[in-house]
């Protein structure tokens, strides 16, 4: 795995001279950095200078988050350990060429930096082997390789390496929030089909994943997003309380959720 040294991205530390900023100003600042155009993310790919195309970064972009979903369902960690691996992922991108990094060796750092951010941590050792085992299914002596010492040090080696090269190009910001939480409370307050909403809403969400959004979008946007596209798939008309309409709830204009909408609704399909 190539890939740029701590030591070369130190202007991407976490001293900001912002110590007179509340901690919730702080959080507003750092997710702020990570979101751009979808225009920008596009042509402004660090993988575009090395020859990578749009059409083969989406597929590679795609590639990575179906590994780490069946890295996180064999671990047994939880969703949103799932998601913010992936998330740690596109950040990681956005900066880095795949031409200089492994994507799977760089989704297996996010999944073991996952783990310990949503306090769901998983032993080292069991990322790598479950990992090296889903990149080599295709050989049957692959279980057994990866548990001879020298096999398995090499492994960890390249791990730890990997996860501070990760660490720096994320400048150490591990600050993740998503779309679920909001979700989930604003659906609590409906009284039309909650379940099912809250699950067809939850599967949009999780296939926006898989894309850029985000990237683009705050997660709250994605959230009500998600929701209106859940009521139209189901046919379900959305509450509103007098005056005040469901989405107002997320901060987000009519035309705002229009967009949100068209875009998760053309990656998801």
């Amino acid at each position: 795995m190539a890939g740029l040294m701590p030591g070369e991205l130190s202007h991407h530390g976490t001293s900001d001279g912002n110590s007179g900023k509340s901690s919730i100003e702080k959080q507003e600042e750092s997710l702020g950095r990570w979101y751009m155009s979808r225009k920008e993310i596009e042509e402004h790919s660090p993988s575009r200078k090395d020859g990578i195309d749009l059409k083969k970064e989406t597929y590679l972009r795609k590639s990575y988050c179906t590994f780490l979903q069946d890295l996180g369902m064999r671990l047994k960690v939880p969703q949103v350990t799932i998601a913010t691996a992936i998330i740690f992922c596109h950040r990681f991108f956005l900066r880095q060429s795949h031409a200089k990094n492994d994507r799977r060796t760089i989704a297996t750092v996010c999944m073991f930096l996952a783990g310990k951010v949503e306090e769901t941590p998983r032993p080292l050792k069991d990322v790598i082997l479950v990992s090296y085992e889903i990149i080599h299914k295709k050989d049957p002596a692959a279980a057994q390789r990866i548990k001879q010492k020298e096999v398995y040090e090499q492994q960890k080696e390249l791990i730890l390496l990997g996860e501070r090269v990760v660490l720096a190009t994320l400048g150490f910001d591990l600050n993740v929030q998503h779309p679920y939480k909001p979700l989930v409370e604003a659906i609590k307050k409906f009284n039309v089909a909650k379940n099912a909403l809250a699950q067809v809403a939850w599967n949009f969400v999780n296939d926006g994943l898989r894309t850029s959004l985000c990237l683009q979008f705050k997660p709250h946007h994605i959230a009500a997003g998600a929701i209106f596209l859940a009521a139209k798939f189901l046919k379900v008309k959305l509450p509103s309380d007098g005056e005040k309409v469901w989405w107002q709830e997320f901060d987000v204009t009519p035309r705002q959720l229009e967009g949100r909408c068209h875009l998760l609704n053309s990656f998801a399909c």
